[in-house]
């Protein structure tokens, strides 16, 4: 924004904030301001940012007032598939407001919208407290404007059921000229404008994706559903293309030469990138000292190249279950950017010495020049570790004495960063393997097990120090923030935890949530408590500030660790090359907030669409087991118990379903509220939550993203508990 708009902004606002305001529509406002000619068109321009941006709201007439002065709130609307939504205000700390399915008008899930609270109508009560209801009265900004589902047709006309079922509308269509479109089909449509809830939405096809059975259509669905890139531009391959591939000694030159160091990089079995890579010495009986290397992508990716431009409107990678969207091409990605073994590669490095208590001595941070010794995966590391450390190089090989050197030192970081307050919320993840085309064939469980937990202390030890650089020196760049949680979530969330029978104590002290974490760690529902804890907790996000991070418990944190897949990352690599320049290039505190709120919604996207896509194949997986003649039976754990049956989750697939009380069909069970139990009437057989049980599928609903189980074996007399 120039010096003219700042300057408009705050005379509107002082305007507005005068006690004696009162209401204007744009022109009344412009002649309070004594605007004229060229000035007018400014103020009507700001006027409309202010109201996009939500500082300032339009009330009946197209008179502008501030939000708080008409009950009035802007943020973005979240819609269950139910139809009712909730308002998550923009100005942080406010509460949720609740918007009934008839109050949401023509607005639709991820919209930013202004809300009217409603203060004629009974507030909600939401477990301890009382929820304001609003209305939403108009929608800023549409979240997108295509949708994504499957073509259908009625006896009149055609219309589209939208893959998202969020979106309760389905959508009137007319078949494209001269394009083929069949029932059954996947396809993109345009939403025109939509004035009434009270009537359907209507669209227009602008491409055909195929049939909803053919391979790869449904991750093709979830790439155009999330609008995610599948090319890149021209332009930029022409860039990455003029970029050599091996690494050519005038950019060696004026580096630090750590070609001679023992250095490995330790990733996921079928990782094709790889941008951080280790070293770990001990100083006698001293301590530590600690390298972290990392891709120096900043040497190749300039600021306002081609390649940065399309990076920072990516600004970040996308992980399917059958393909990888990259931020950067290939040439730089799994090329000269990635940390291959044997061969000369560009790197950042983080130099960090400890003592023997696990406490950072001193930092240090250098552009350096590495060859990797050795690429590890995860399970080769993991089985190294596992085996006893002899003490003597020849019985193990240098890899393997490096690794518990290594080891030593993370699992004492990792200790004393549990005792000054971080949480523990690693979760396992379940990783989909599918056939070429795109049918899953194997889930497989990955837990966080050492080799994890080795590369993830390295990693946060780097990230803290370099901000802990950046914000001694006042340089401004990208933090990685995570804000205290709201007390009246936690509350709710602690009524959640009662209900399963736990004794916790107030959650807004950190201790209590640690204690709570360590309680549960073990238990059959400890992934479904650490999710409800994960949902009280702010998100979080990228800012231009350093707000700390409530999750780590670290008063300075960012992201300089994955510059091949993040743009923040990107971006502190360059600030922190600057740091000891004379005259440093003028960085736009503006600019490092818009590309902060901007990538902050790309990870949020990326992040939904990975989900959906390894749900979307856990649900293919399953139901092709209706399909077999020997359906697989599966071991699962009773989450909760409630009067129409049980859900379960299968630990080894990290699936949640239902086994409906009509399959158990060997007695009638009557629900026992008090203790969360079902009880047969006739054998006294008893379900409980924490009991495992044996389950096979029973049904499989692809679009509600519902799966149900039935009990194997229910003639037993008494369900085998595990332990």
């Amino acid at each position: 924004m120039t010096k003219d708009g700042r300057n408009i902004r705050e005379r509107v606002m002082a305007l507005l904030q005068a006690p004696d305001y009162r209401p204007r529509d744009r022109n009344e406002i412009a002649q309070a301001l004594q605007a004229k000619g060229r000035d007018r068109v400014n103020v009507r321009q700001t006027l409309r940012e202010m109201e996009r941006s939500g500082q300032i709201v339009r009330i009946r007439k197209n008179r502008y007032v501030l939000p708080t002065e008409a009950d009035l709130l802007t943020g973005k609307l979240s819609i269950h598939q139910a139809g009712f939504g909730f308002l998550v205000p923009e100005k942080s700390g406010e509460p949720d407001i609740f918007v009934a399915a008839e109050n949401t008008g023509t607005a639709m899930n991820g919209d930013r919208v202004v809300v009217r609270i409603s203060r004629d109508v009974p507030q909600r009560r939401a477990k301890d407290r009382l929820r304001a209801e609003g209305r939403v009265i108009r929608i800023l900004e549409r979240a997108r404007d295509t949708i994504v589902g499957t073509l259908q047709h009625s006896k009149n006309f055609y219309y589209v059921v939208p893959d998202d079922p969020r979106i309760v509308h389905d959508v009137y269509v007319q078949l494209p000229k001269n394009r083929p479109a069949k029932v059954g089909d996947k396809v993109v449509v345009r939403l025109e404008e939509w004035q009434s809830r009270h009537v359907n939405p209507e669209g227009e096809i602008i491409e055909i994706l195929g049939s909803a059975t053919a391979p790869g259509i449904d991750m093709l669905s979830i790439i155009r559903k999330y609008g995610l890139p599948t090319e890149f531009p021209k332009a930029v391959l022409d860039e990455a293309n003029r970029i050599p591939k091996t690494v050519q000694q005038r950019m060696i030159d004026g580096r630090e030469d750590l070609r001679d160091k023992f250095i490995v990089t330790i990733d996921p079995d079928d990782a094709r990138d790889f941008d951080d890579a280790i070293d770990v010495e001990r100083i006698g009986n001293q301590g530590w000292r600690l390298g972290v290397h990392i891709a120096d992508v900043s040497a190749y990716v300039t600021p306002d190249s081609a390649l940065d431009r399309e990076a920072r409107r990516r600004g970040n990678s996308v992980y399917l279950p059958d393909r990888v969207i990259p931020m950067l091409p290939e040439r730089l990605s799994n090329g000269v950017c990635s940390l291959n073994p044997d061969v000369d590669r560009l790197t950042f490095s983080v130099f960090i010495e400890f003592d023997k208590n696990g406490r950072a001595k001193s930092g240090r941070f250098a552009r350096t020049v590495i060859r990797s010794a050795k690429r590890l995966t995860y399970k080769e590391a993991y089985e190294l570790l596992r085996k006893p450390e002899s003490g003597n190089p020849r019985d193990q090989g240098e890899i393997a004495e490096r690794l518990h050197t290594a080891w030593e030192l993370a699992s004492l970081l990792r200790r004393k960063r549990f005792e000054h307050g971080s949480l523990d919320l690693d979760f396992p993840e379940v990783k989909v393997y599918v056939d070429p085309n795109g049918k899953p064939i194997r889930l497989e469980r990955v837990d966080n097990d050492e080799s994890h937990q080795l590369i993830e202390e390295f990693m946060l030890a780097a990230n803290e120090a370099v901000a802990r650089e950046l914000r001694h020196r006042s340089i401004p760049t990208i933090y990685r923030v995570h804000e205290d949680p709201d007390p009246e979530k936690l509350g709710e969330y602690r009524e959640f935890i009662l209900s399963f029978g736990y004794n916790v104590g107030d959650l807004s002290h950190r201790k209590e949530v640690q204690r709570f974490l360590a309680s549960i760690r073990g238990k059959p529902e400890e992934q479904a408590l650490k999710i409800g804890l994960l949902k009280s907790l702010k998100r979080a996000r990228y800012v231009a500030q350093p707000l700390g991070h409530y999750g780590l418990a670290k008063a300075n944190y960012l992201h300089f660790t994955s510059p091949i897949r993040r743009y923040a990352d990107l971006v502190v690599h360059r600030t922190l090359a600057e740091r000891n320049l004379l005259r440093r290039s003028k960085i736009d505190i503006g600019q490092i907030e818009s590309i902060a709120g901007h990538i902050s919604d790309t990870e949020r996207n990326a992040a939904d669409a990975e989900i959906e896509s390894v749900r979307l194949k856990k649900l293919q997986f399953f139901q092709q087991q209706l399909e077999e003649r020997n359906p697989q039976v599966f071991r699962a754990a009773i989450m909760d118990v409630r009067n129409y049956g049980l859900v379960v989750e299968l630990p080894d697939a990290l699936v949640t379903g239902l086994v409906h009380v009509s399959t158990l069909s060997d007695d009638f069970y009557r629900f026992d509220a008090a203790q969360r139990r079902l009880i047969g009437r006739r054998t006294n057989r008893r379900y409980r939550i924490g009991d495992e049980v044996r389950v096979f599928v029973a049904r499989v609903d692809t679009f509600k993203q519902q799966i149900d189980f039935a009990i194997a074996d229910q003639k037993a007399k008494k369900q085998p508990r595990r332990r």
